[in-house]
């Protein structure tokens, strides 16, 4: 599988952490877009060397609910999240006897999941990231190669009867890395404790739902996207593709943003701001390069020539088969979650989505992305959103 070490269900595995260089790569080339409809969001973070996607833009989403909803701004504790996640998800892999996969990745439904059962806390009511390990960022490096030998120990015993002494260990070491979750915090002169302050935020976590579109399931019902790090195997609303389409269209328009997961490892998805569905065979002629000479050229090569064609570059009309297929063979994989704010158009007239990555003011738009929406229609796996965002003959036929 084109899996990367980032995820976003999704999984995202530092796609943004791993494998960017952190250069600004800002160019004077760079297409321009013209602001259609852009919703307020919180600051651009960065998840650094970290495979926490899926806690940032989640975090980022459910920020911009509470500006929605109560005109403040917050700035919430991926750490926090990301502390209790990995806990349970250690638990799971234990009983599971190793048959569960524990890694960096998580999905969306986990954060709201731990917000729930356990609470949330401000940035600054822990240590900032990376700074336990003299970082000014996350890096999980170390950390995970403490932590995964330590959960595979446990998860692969030959013992007939395993002691619960493994969970204060692996406490332990979570807390040594990424700070302990405080009881108690003060906040803006209040005390708290973090369930309390999840209570205080101003949303109803029971408002989130999440969206996706394939046909190895009935539209119109829910179930469990089989990918890894949906391991909590939290259900999704399943509908057509041009529904799917709706449900964004209408909540941008409506004043509501969306935690996005999806592919990012086409060429398309470039690494200074631009998501698009390229059509290969067309942009290869439109760069100048006939079938020979395409074929002898490096993956680099390739993908500077397809870049080079900016928003001009051909795209794909993405179908409901075209996407089940790429689900099904493996070319569609849940590799990043970021934050859908807004929309723009180009040059041309043509939409984008206005997107919130969450490697730091990264790229030609300063940590935005700009995804086409061939691309965001081909390349979703799940979203999440705001039930109420939802055109309504969508949520009658989804019974919500």
């Amino acid at each position: 599988m084109k899996k990367l070490f980032a995820v976003c269900l999704l999984a995202c595995l530092a796609v943004g952490a791993n494998a960017q260089d952190k250069k600004n790569s800002t160019s004077k080339e760079a297409p321009t877009f013209t602001t259609v409809k852009a919703n307020p969001i919180t600051s651009i973070k960065d998840q650094n060397r970290s495979g926490t996607c899926w806690a940032y833009s989640t975090l980022s989403f459910l920020e911009s609910e509470i500006l929605k909803n109560t005109g403040k701004t917050y700035n919430l504790c991926e750490m926090f999240i990301a502390n209790k996640d990995y806990m349970d998800r250690a638990v799971l892999t234990v009983r599971m006897h190793g048959d569960s996969q524990f890694s960096q990745g998580g999905s969306f439904s986990d954060v709201v999941t731990i917000m729930k059962e356990h609470g949330i806390c401000p940035e600054e009511a822990m240590p900032a990231p990376g700074t336990l390990t003299g970082d000014s960022l996350a890096n999980f490096d170390e950390f995970f190669g403490v932590m995964e030998p330590y959960v595979a120990a446990i998860s692969k015993s030959k013992a007939k009867k395993i002691s619960q002494q493994w969970r204060k260990g692996l406490q332990g070491i979570i807390d040594a890395y990424l700070g302990e979750c405080p009881e108690k915090f003060v906040y803006e002169g209040k005390e708290y404790t973090p369930k309390t302050f999840a209570e205080s935020l101003g949303i109803n976590l029971d408002d989130y739902v999440s969206i996706t579109s394939f046909t190895h399931h009935p539209f119109y019902t829910q179930f469990a996207i089989e990918v890894q790090d949906n391991w909590r195997w939290k259900p999704s609303y399943n509908v057509p593709m041009d529904e799917m389409m709706r449900i964004i269209d209408n909540a941008i328009n409506e004043g509501y943003t969306i935690a996005w997961g999806g592919d990012v490892t086409e060429d398309g998805f470039t690494r200074k701001g631009l998501g698009m569905a390229y059509d290969v065979k067309k942009a290869r002629s439109m760069a100048g390069t006939d079938a020979d000479r395409w074929f002898k050229l490096s993956a680099t090569e390739k993908r500077s020539k397809l870049d080079s064609l900016g928003v001009d570059a051909p795209e794909i009309v993405p179908t409901q088969e075209m996407r089940q297929e790429a689900f099904d063979n493996w070319e569609t994989t849940d590799d990043h979650g970021m934050h859908l704010y807004g929309i723009a158009k180009d040059k041309n007239g043509k939409q984008f989505y206005m997107v919130k990555n969450s490697w730091g003011e990264y790229g030609d738009y300063k940590g935005t992305w700009y995804m086409s929406k061939n691309f965001v229609a081909y390349k979703t796996m799940n979203f999440m959103v705001n039930k109420n965002a939802i055109p309504k003959d969508i949520r009658k036929k989804l019974g919500i």
